[in-house]
């Protein structure tokens, strides 16, 4: 029997992102951010999320990572905010997904 490597959304259980796909930016796989409301948020970061879907327009404004713009991504199938996508000038492209919004496997 296969053990499940999926981060899952907590909200509905759509698998988001696999736990071997996790990935270090500027040092570190974890990071604590505050957006421009004050909200502060944990997020991991990962080479892909398939189970994501981006909505709305890329931007450099407000970015965490310096050299990257931003763009929200939500659960494919609830629609859940579960992070951002974010994209460099030179096409490579990250994930920093809510930490406390997923499930890790068992």
């Amino acid at each position: 029997m296969r053990k499940d490597k999926h981060l899952r959304c907590r909200a509905c259980g759509r698998a988001i992102a696999r736990t071997d796909d996790r990935i270090c930016i500027q040092g570190s796989h974890e990071h604590t951010c505050t957006n421009p409301h004050g909200i502060v948020f944990h997020i991991g970061c990962f080479r892909t999320a398939p189970g994501g879907t981006e909505i709305g327009e890329e931007t450099y404004e407000y970015t965490w990572f310096t050299g990257y713009r931003w763009q929200i991504t939500l659960c494919a199938q609830c629609k859940t905010h579960l992070g951002w996508s974010f994209q460099a000038h030179d096409g490579g492209r990250f994930y920093g997904l809510i930490l406390d919004r997923l499930i890790a496997p068992n």
